[in-house]
């Protein structure tokens, strides 16, 4: 077994790890940042829309905390949306200094876009619709050329590590599998950054590495969590039998793209008012409707091939991914399906970052900050985790070290994983049962259904299948949640309770 000790441990290379070990490196500090696979393997890299802030003329923070506060329907803290808000455009401001290279106008303003929900154009984009890989390559530079950040790549944190009893509990450092040796790994102050849990669903968007680690390991260590019921389900993703599934940019319908059935006729005009730039859960919602009625659903961008340069001038990934897979955007409509996208709850923090157990802070979409409510506005994830990773940063140098070194404690192996091919069987089916029981449309009969076959499959998991055993723990997080919830509210609609209830309004289920 190896030992290791750092000032603090990073966990997870999102934008919320890369940029809080960048900005704890710069005051001072040394980090060591370590990564699941690779340090481009997040779900940062794959997103396409942008950063939402009040940068344009005639936007300001106040719109954008009303826009956000009325997408979380009655679930935001008021407190955590006005610091997104009010210290999101210094973040983006930023990080265009720090070498991101965003879409600019010819007088060399931000090029802002219009996104769903959003009541002005203040979405910030790079290359299109390459805003996420140009984050994260901008933030990996940055930590590149930190010499005070270590990385360690194919490490996988197992458990955190806590002393102490009761109200004096405190994370020390976790254990880690890093390339298959058993690691313990001690640090002053200790960050989860390990992103949402999409791979416990069928269908998502979200990179193989989204297995909701962070969120299970932390449930182990009893810490509070909140609002697992909210997963929200990005309604246009390229229906394609991939894992994960290829995302249309919610951009794409900010540009006029409108969705068909398979007869061709456009529906969203007569299901709400915002037509395609409804908030998302509607749109999710209505086009699963309309997969069950009619078949195959379509994007139609076929109009954007009048505009100088077509498809491919506004959105050059997507164009290249739709082409790769036989599908012309200027020519043919574009078969989409819902996926599983983005967890609205998670480790519980305060605007500092800090978890209910002492020198351990989350950031990005492993942590409910309140931001997002019942429901998250589109492109307020990455300016999110700028925001409170921030936060995060300037809380940790702050710290003291440890007051005396951690306890040593007896040598430990990973264990094996003996069976791949069980561990892909069980994986399997937690993301069967959930698509079908917990996703989109609920019901308490089927989320009964959903637990007990969630147990049965846990019951089933050898001590090696590791990654399975933090899926099975948060897809039971989300199933029970989304039981105990007896309405429909943003993200989380049941079927038996399709409405809103007054008294869930401003109520969380916490764990």
């Amino acid at each position: 077994m190896d030992r290791l000790r750092t000032r603090f441990l990073v966990v997870g290379t999102g934008v919320a790890g890369l940029h809080t070990a960048w900005r704890v490196a710069e005051q001072g500090d040394d980090v060591l940042l370590l990564t699941k696979r690779t340090l481009f393997d997040s779900a940062t890299a794959y997103a396409q829309g942008g950063i939402a802030a009040a940068l344009g003329a005639g936007d300001s923070p106040a719109l954008h905390r009303n826009d956000t506060l009325a997408a979380g329907a009655a679930l935001c803290d008021a407190a955590a949306v006005q610091v997104l808000v009010e210290e999101g455009p210094d973040r983006v401001r930023e990080l265009h200094a720090a070498g991101a290279d965003f879409d600019l106008t010819d007088a060399g303003r931000f090029k802002l876009g219009k996104e769903a929900a959003h009541s002005r154009r203040r979405i910030v984009h790079a290359q299109g619709d390459q805003t996420g890989a140009e984050v994260a390559r901008t933030l990996i530079e940055r930590v590149h050329a930190s010499p005070r950040v270590r990385v360690l790549e194919h490490a996988r944190v197992l458990d955190l590590i806590v002393e102490g009893e009761g109200d004096d509990r405190r994370c020390v450092g976790v254990r880690a599998s890093v390339e298959g040796r058993a690691t313990e790994i001690l640090a002053d102050a200790t960050v989860l950054a390990t992103g949402g849990c999409g791979q416990v669903y069928r269908y998502t968007t979200n990179p193989q590495v989204a297995t909701g680690d962070g969120l299970a390991i932390a449930f182990r260590a009893g810490v509070t969590l909140s609002d697992m019921e909210f997963v929200q389900f990005h309604p246009t993703a390229l229906d394609t039998p991939e894992n994960p599934l290829v995302l249309i940019s919610e951009a794409v319908r900010g540009e006029g793209a409108t969705l068909v059935n398979a007869r061709g006729e456009r529906f969203m005009p007569k299901r709400h008012r915002l037509a395609e730039l409804a908030p998302r859960d509607v749109v999710a919602r209505e086009i699963f409707r309309e997969q069950q009625d009619h078949g195959r659903v379509f994007l139609d961008a076929r109009h954007l091939a009048a505009a100088e340069g077509g498809f491919r001038s506004r959105f050059p990934g997507i164009h290249a991914l739709c082409t790769a897979r036989g599908i012309d955007p200027d020519r043919d409509p574009i078969p989409v399906t819902p996926a599983a996208h983005y967890l609205m709850g998670g480790i519980v923090t305060d605007l500092a970052g800090r978890s209910s157990l002492d020198r351990l802070y989350a950031a990005g979409e492993v942590a409910r900050t309140g931001v997002h409510g019942a429901n998250r506005l589109a492109s307020n994830s990455l300016l999110e985790g700028l925001v409170f990773a921030e936060r995060v940063a300037r809380d940790l140098v702050t710290r003291e070290p440890l007051p005396r070194a951690p306890r040593r404690r007896g040598s430990w192996e990973v264990p094996p994983l003996a069976d791949r091919g069980a561990a892909q069987v069980a994986a399997d089916a937690i993301r069967s049962t959930m698509w079908e029981h917990a996703a989109i449309d609920r019901n308490a009969r089927g989320l009964q259904q959903c637990l007990a076959r969630l147990a049965d499959i846990d019951r089933r998991l050898t001590p090696g299948m590791t990654e399975e055993r933090n899926m099975v723990q948060t897809a039971r997080l989300i199933a029970e949640a989304a039981l105990l919830r007896t309405e429909s509210r943003g993200g989380h609609y049941r079927s038996d309770f399709p409405r809103a209830k007054r008294k869930w309004a401003g109520r969380h289920i916490e764990w």
